[in-house]
């Protein structure tokens, strides 16, 4: 029997609630918590309860069903037996493709990037050494990753595509196997200045609808506040006010000089 997923109604300690209850939903932490991608789940909440609205963060774990009221849904990085488990498990449960189908958001990072693609690449877990497997993904993006002849390890800076200004500029870091290509119903996210990005193709993450997906940790939405914002904007279908913060503006572009500074 499933249990119940954890629940956390966080408005309260930010501010007043007079806004719309939303709904963030942090997937198979167990599975995809390795590299504190969970600090993407914490940042929707905030700035979703600064402005007033309910946030609520619900944690689900394998075993447990999706909820079918979330407005997003958040996957993050893990390493090769917990990335197919978690497909496998989502597979079966099929929530991600019902949130899609209702127009709900699903951001992924890293391992959950290649898990709503296509296919796949890693190694065999029972086999030290043994050949590589090819395993099915969720199909909600059209992109393949295989494995890449070097590994992306460092400081990313990418453009984000259709933005201008600062608030194009995307930063993380990188930490991945696999390459990924796209098909033609996805778009990159963003173009690389500094890294490797998908394939070394000068592309960074992919776009198809509500679905957005993306390499970089850092947390990536707490270095880039005005993905954060997109991605709740997409989830609400409503452009938000704006959210002034000039400390986190500071530590911005603290990061982003040291990424120049890096090449």
């Amino acid at each position: 029997m499933s249990t119940p997923a954890t629940t956390n109604d966080v408005a309260g300690e930010y501010g007043p609630v007079d806004g719309p209850r939303v709904e963030i939903v942090l997937v198979y932490q167990s599975l995809l918590g390795i590299y504190g991608d969970r600090g993407n789940a914490t940042v929707l909440a905030r700035r979703l309860a600064w402005r007033g609205f309910d946030a609520v963060l619900t944690v689900v774990e394998p075993g447990e069903p999706l909820p079918d009221t979330g407005h997003v849904y958040l996957l993050g990085g893990g390493e090769d037996a917990a990335q197919i488990s978690a497909v496998r498990a989502l597979r079966a449960d099929g929530g991600l493709h019902r949130a899609v189908d209702r127009g709900a958001v699903v951001f992924a990072v890293c391992a959950g990037y290649q898990i709503v693609g296509r296919t796949f690449t890693v190694g065999d877990p029972s086999v030290p050494g043994g050949e590589d497997q090819v395993i099915e993904g969720l199909g909600l993006l059209d992109v393949t990753t295989t494995r890449g002849p070097r590994r992306a390890v460092g400081e990313i800076l990418s453009r984000w595509r259709g933005r201008d200004g600062e608030t194009s500029l995307l930063t993380g870091f990188e930490n991945h196997g696999g390459w990924t290509r796209l098909g033609p119903d996805a778009q990159p996210l963003a173009d690389v200045e500094v890294g490797i990005g998908n394939c070394d193709d000068g592309t960074e993450g992919a776009v198809a609808g509500t679905v957005v997906a993306t390499y970089p940790h850092g947390p990536v939405l707490a270095r880039n506040p005005a993905l954060a914002d997109h991605v709740l904007e997409l989830a609400l279908g409503e452009e938000l006010a704006p959210l002034p913060l000039p400390e986190i503006d500071t530590l911005r572009t603290q990061r982003l000089a040291a990424v120049r500074s890096s090449r």
